[in-house]
């Protein structure tokens, strides 16, 4: 039976209380370096919402017994994993992808100051994107936003039954302890190499080493392979296969790919060739199921069409705010004129109610999609500018995350009845701790990203994938590797296949089918990881059908456990090797 708690009752004291604030943007700050070393390892983050919401109710259950602070009730923990999860997903807003691409390609850098202040202003917009489309989308059509379900789902229990939360939140620390000690041990004490597999491929000159074929010993990698599921992580397999046992030899065999050292890892030499198929694989797959979901939900953007044909004063003043401060920074930073700061932001928001509108459907938000669609406008209305096809692309796919994220959490704050107003003051600061911690921590990770970027220890897919497009859009076919046209017409035809299928197919169908975006990273990230990947995907699937139970109530934790443990670590070195 749920216990009672005081905190949670009708007559209870505000939601929005200084401690329900202060946790989510201490645990946003801490978690934000999870989604950074994450995206730029192997392109993904993850929702941050329930660690939050687990790691906050852990804290003040001790607070409780040991200091007498009163209980910290459900709204509170609402309000704090509102602002930790913004805050987390902060890397949306570019710091994975186009401000790293941009620096590849123009060399372009920023201070901490100036990225922390684009990073915001990018991500407030989305903010206030999403404030406009609650009450349509949460209230009128009741649109499922399941990552939202899922944390107000949790909330409830980890509030209602003491001893399941507490079991929840030690074997999330247990998880995070293992994966980061092991990282801090063969980091500082004991170097333990990949396992490199013997043998080559049959007739192939590279060996499996030559070509990363190898396990790794990275919890971090485990631990995401369970939280991506089975359907990808098999698909992240078939991808390595391809690209690193089939399409890699062959353009080393054909003279298209350099090979490199005899007895090394050749990544960074076959990855500028295999990521025009694997990129072309991925906007394809991605543009076509993003044009079919808005074909299906375009009754409910008409919808939104008419709700934004009167703007209230508040709601149009702070759009217009917003706008404004957009096109100050993309001026004074990226040299971008202020139509076409304008117009960006007039697309960030369609897009952004594109966006809303499918992760509430779906559950998936086609940030990398979106991005696209504004780097293909771009490319016909400021061919040949580098920095506006990027940066107003960042403006897009950052506004865009950011909506969505929120609309998630306006979700969960609706079914635990919880006061919107103030989950928007939340995200807010949430929004404004990411910036801060977020672009810090890049700075920290890669203090040289033309030199570090690309590299096996740093693959970054995303960065390769919005580079790539943009040196098409700028240089035209001229900057395809030879040999790769005729690898990204396949990748078009299946992208085109698997992208319509997930959308037309019915759900048990499509499972069936590889995920063309999971395929497409392997492509672009170390066949190692894709094995690691794949390995935790496998565990947690044969974990789910053993011990479903069990699986169901600690899985989630423990593998965001294994993610967060190495992560932090990863960059408490990088913050110890800068200090020297």
């Amino acid at each position: 039976m749920e216990q009672d708690n005081p905190a949670d009752r009708p007559d209870s004291p505000g939601e929005f209380t200084a401690r329900a604030v202060v946790t989510g943007m201490l645990l946003g700050a801490a978690l934000t370096p999870c989604n950074v070393y994450s995206g730029l390892k192997i392109g993904w983050s993850f929702n941050m919402s329930i660690a939050a919401g687990l790691l906050a109710v852990g804290a003040w259950r001790l607070a409780e017994k040991g200091l007498g602070a009163r209980p910290f009730g459900m709204r509170e923990n609402n309000i704090n994993q509102t602002a930790a999860s913004s805050a987390a997903s902060i890397i949306s807003a570019g710091l994975v992808a186009p401000i790293p691409a941009l620096t590849l390609l123009t060399g372009t850098e920023l201070a901490w100051p100036a990225l922390a202040v684009w990073v915001f202003a990018v991500s407030i917009l989305g903010v206030v994107v999403a404030a406009g489309l609650r009450r349509q989308m949460i209230e009128h059509e009741n649109l499922a936003f399941p990552a939202g379900l899922a944390t107000a789902e949790t909330l409830k229990r980890i509030h209602g039954r003491g001893r399941e939360q507490g079991a929840r939140l030690r074997a999330l620390l247990a998880a995070t302890g293992v994966s980061g000690g092991l990282k801090l041990v063969l980091d500082l004490a004991v170097s333990v190499p990949r396992l490199a597999l013997p043998g080559s491929l049959p007739g192939a000159l590279p060996s499996l080493k030559n070509l990363g074929v190898a396990l790794d010993p990275s919890l971090l990698m485990i631990g995401f392979g369970a939280l991506i599921g089975l359907r990808a992580g098999l698909s992240l397999l078939l991808g390595a296969f391809l690209a690193w046992g089939v399409l890699g030899p062959w353009a080393v065999a054909r003279g298209w790919a350099e090979a490199g050292a005899a007895d090394g890892v050749w990544f960074s030499e076959l990855v500028t060739w295999l990521l025009w198929p694997g990129v072309t694989l991925t906007v394809v797959a991605a543009l076509t199921s993003f044009v079919l979901s808005v074909l299906k939900v375009r009754r409910g953007l008409a919808a939104e069409a008419r709700m934004g044909g009167g703007l209230r004063g508040g709601y149009a003043l702070a759009l217009a705010t917003v706008t404004a401060l957009i096109c100050v920074v993309a001026g004074s930073l990226f040299g971008l004129p202020v139509w076409v700061s304008v117009l960006a932001v007039a697309l960030s928001y369609v897009l952004a109610v594109i966006a809303a509108r499918v992760s509430g459907e779906t559950g998936v938000t086609p940030v990398g999609a979106l991005g696209k669609v504004t780097q293909l406008t771009y490319g016909v209305v400021t061919p040949g500018d580098m920095a506006a096809n990027l940066m107003t692309a960042n403006i897009t796919g950052g506004a865009a995350g950011q909506c969505a994220d929120m609309m998630h959490d306006l979700k969960t704050g609706w079914i635990i009845g919880a006061k919107p107003q103030l989950q928007i003051y939340a995200q807010a600061l949430g929004v404004l701790t990411g910036a801060l911690a977020g672009t810090a921590v890049y700075l920290v990770l890669v203090p040289d990203p033309a030199g570090m970027l690309m590299t096996p220890e740093w693959p970054a897919p995303a960065v390769a994938t919005w580079k790539a497009v943009a040196e098409v859009l700028s240089a035209g076919l001229g900057a395809i590797p030879d040999g790769a046209g005729a690898a990204m017409a396949v990748a078009a035809v299946l992208g085109l296949f698997l992208g319509a299928a997930d959308r037309m197919l019915p759900e048990h169908l499509a499972r069936r089918l590889p995920s063309a975006p999971a395929a497409g990273v392997a492509f672009v990230i170390p066949a190692w990881n894709s094995l690691s990947l794949c390995l935790g995907a496998v565990i947690a699937a044969a974990a789910a059908r053993c011990w479903p139970e069990l699986t169901e109530r600690y899985g989630t934790a423990v593998a965001a456990g294994l993610v967060a443990g190495e992560s932090l670590i990863g960059v408490a070195l990088a913050f110890r090797t800068m200090a020297g």
